[in-house]
């Protein structure tokens, strides 16, 4: 059954909230990430090989573990966000919000009645009935979260629109895309895509709508809050594993290494 969002809650108290992408397809996993401390994990279904079934399973796994899940959706589809709704996610996530019209059909399909008009059904998110469906509209306008990723320079343009928007909830920005967008494909530390990003900071923060921002460096961080931005996006779990399977992997070779060298100078010390 649909519960209070606790990502949402922290961010109208003005606390600070850590999230991860999920990039592994594995609810073990997201299931790991609750229990790790993290806020809020981001399913992605825009660059991940996720089925229907493992979806809903990885939700249940980030329920158990207090984590709110959100779920990147491939586009704005009705239908496609509509499936993601009803299987239990506390939010969806849009890649390349362009306009206010686009903004405007998320809030129409992630919304009931008067906001907007999401398709009707029961089932887990109502508790299969525990929660009757006008209890449960009310409670899914309040709690689900509809954010959208502003990657595209068209979208950086029409950012004033897109959040004035009622009903975006939180506004993510994508730098890699934005590099391709601006031309520097790839190098999204480059001054035109930074830009970009401060002024889609900038907007969110005029506008009243919570800014996720993804700290690539480590002073980016304090950066960010000092601009009053307290959602944060720390990369995704496929690239820290791999990154830290290698450091494991390293430690015991560089101290195997250090343990043949020592040998190898009691050996000549000794000849």
């Amino acid at each position: 059954m649909l519960q209070a969002n606790k990502l949402k809650a922290s961010l109208q108290a003005g606390d600070a909230v850590f999230g991860l992408m999920n990039s592994v397809a594995a609810p073990l996993l997201v299931e790991m990430l609750g229990y790790a401390g993290y806020d809020f994990v981001i399913l992605d279904m825009e660059h991940v090989s996720l089925n229907p079934e493992t979806l809903e399973n990885a939700v249940r796994a980030a329920e158990s573990a207090g984590l709110t899940p959100l779920v990147r959706v491939p586009n704005a589809a009705e239908d496609v966000i509509l499936r993601v709704l009803d299987c239990g996610a506390q939010g969806v996530v849009v890649p390349h919000v362009r306009s206010r019209a686009e903004a405007e059909q998320i809030v129409r399909a992630g919304r009931y009645h008067p906001e907007g008009q999401r398709g009707i059904s029961g089932g887990r998110t109502t508790g299969f009935g525990t929660l009757d469906l006008p209890s449960y509209f009310k409670r899914a306008n309040n709690e689900i979260m509809l954010v959208v990723m502003i990657e595209d320079r068209q979208g950086v343009e029409a950012i004033d629109e897109i959040v004035s928007v009622a009903g975006i909830d939180m506004v993510l920005e994508g730098a890699v895309d934005l590099s391709q967008s601006y031309g520097v494909p790839g190098s999204h530390q480059d001054p035109l895509v930074q830009a970009a990003i401060n002024t889609i900071a900038e907007s969110c923060l005029h506008h009243g709508v919570p800014f996720c921002a993804i700290p690539r460096e480590a002073q980016q961080l304090n950066q960010w809050i000092e601009q009053g931005v307290n959602a944060f996006l720390l990369g995704d779990d496929r690239g820290i594993a791999f990154r830290a399977l290698k450091s494991h992997l390293s430690s015991f070779k560089n101290l195997l290494s250090a343990e043949v060298l020592d040998e190898q100078s009691v050996d000549r010390a000794s000849a």
